[in-house]
């Protein structure tokens, strides 16, 4: 099928494998976690009787709280050297993690905070509540904070996600930086490291100042001139498979974007209905000067929507996001393992990555290989190997087990494979190339299940 998007030769990639940041960054995330603990340490010269250790407890908490508040937010902020170097599905596992670290840590302080000061006053733990709410500064607008922490808590619950709208759960969770700002004004206030110690006063203000400034840059300032400068637009929209379609489109100067094979987006089409939605998806060609080109699965509204665009509609891009790139590799020899549209990133890289590349593609029937002719020509075009995994004639799935990768690919071992496409697909290849003697280092993967 010839269409607008031609592919090209796209220039050798070096094999010289990125080291991952993540773990300078965890360990300065730690480490400003024990700053905290220390600040608290400082400020207090003895701890005395029940009350005492239920306050002191409840102020580490509190303190501990407020700093994996700031934590969360910067996580939110899609800095480029977490989005691209780490990995967009690993900083959101660090996100919910954090989140959940967060509720805990409120519930403990609002708790503990309680009963100490109820037991140092010799009330009850309703009545102490109800004086700090309504007689001590801040706290109502810690109040209303506090309440939003919690429903969106509640709201990124597994059980309760499952069973709402990704925009509800996406609007509910923006409320995280209204929460963050309500309750910011009781920390300084009422905080005792705080009081009357200007260095540790400053350095809180620092702390939240830059990461606001993070998330105005990165998730407002650098958006709006990427979509401002660049112009984008649908240029085309075609089936490429039962219920998989293409989209092409072209902008100014694309390849300032810096955009690699493996990368993706968050897309936003201009379209009726569409442009309260933000959606990942994954380059499905190499990014050309003018042209980008994704490929989507009707799985959702957004996704179902897409196929109903018409050429001109003006598109709002975020990006580019993501690790899986070239950068990872550790070998040249290489395997690719596709499942449904996870098929798109890797149909990028497949073109791209150099050396000995291996590409295996699990569909149901030949009818749903997206993008199956384009594989086809770049693997006679450099010599590459295509391999299927298809339905039986009986519906029958067949079996990825260790023998049988191993006997499809020689030196699994020394391979650096790359896996894209449903998470609990993704999870069992993964512990079926750890099996077959694949090192960790050399498994790349990236869900997108935001």
């Amino acid at each position: 099928m010839t269409t607008v998007y031609e592919r090209r030769a796209a220039p050798p990639v070096p094999l010289a494998p990125r080291r991952s940041p993540a773990g300078a960054v965890l360990a300065l995330l730690w480490a400003g976690a024990a700053a905290v603990v220390l600040l608290w340490w400082y400020d207090t010269a003895s701890v005395v009787g029940a009350a005492g250790w239920l306050t002191g407890a409840g102020r580490i908490a509190g303190l501990l709280c407020g700093y994996a508040c700031a934590v969360l937010v910067g996580l939110m902020a899609r800095v480029p050297l977490l989005e691209r170097r780490i990995g967009s599905d690993r900083v959101a596992r660090w996100h919910a993690m954090a989140g959940r670290y967060t509720v805990c840590l409120l519930v403990v302080h609002v708790v503990l905070i309680l009963a100490g000061y109820a037991a140092q006053d010799g009330s009850s733990v309703l009545r102490e509540a109800v004086t700090v709410v309504l007689d001590y500064p801040e706290m109502l607008k810690a109040t209303a904070g506090t309440v939003i922490l919690f429903a969106v808590g509640v709201t990124s619950a597994r059980a309760v996600r499952s069973r709402t709208g990704h925009e509800f759960w996406y609007y509910t969770h923006l409320l995280t930086y209204a929460a963050v700002f309500l309750t910011f004004g009781h920390q300084v206030a009422l905080g005792g490291e705080f009081t009357g110690h200007a260095p540790a006063t400053a350095a809180w203000y620092a702390l939240y100042l830059g990461v606001a400034a993070l998330v105005v840059w990165f998730r407002v300032l650098v958006p709006v001139r990427l979509n401002l400068r660049h112009r984008m637009r649908v240029e085309a929209v075609y089936q490429e498979a039962p219920g998989v379609y293409s989209v092409v489109v072209r902008g100014h100067r694309l390849d300032e974007l810096g955009a690699r094979p493996g990368q993706f987006f968050r897309w936003r089409f201009l379209a009726e209905g569409m442009g309260w939605t933000s959606t990942p998806y994954s380059l499905s060609a190499p990014p050309r000067p003018d042209l980008l080109r994704i490929t989507v699965k009707a799985l959702g509204d957004h996704s179902a929507a897409v196929p109903l665009l018409r050429p001109g509609t003006r598109v709002w891009a975020e990006g580019p996001y993501g690790s899986m790139t070239a950068d990872r590799r550790t070998s040249h020899k290489s395997l690719l393992i596709a499942a449904g549209v996870g098929i798109t990133p890797l149909r990028a890289l497949f073109e791209t990555l150099p050396g000995d590349v291996t590409l295996l593609y699990r569909a149901r029937t030949a009818e749903d290989l997206a993008l199956g002719g384009e594989l086809e020509a770049i693997s006679r075009g450099r010599g590459a190997r295509v391999l299927y995994a298809l339905n039986g004639p009986r519906g029958e799935r067949p079996r990825l087990t260790v023998e049988s990768l191993r006997a499809a690919v020689s030196d699994l071992a020394g391979h650096d494979v790359y896996l894209c496409g449903p998470h609990a697909f993704a999870r069992d290849l993964y512990e079926v190339l750890r099996a077959a003697g694949v090192p960790d280092r050399r498994i790349h993967h990236e869900s997108f299940e935001l």
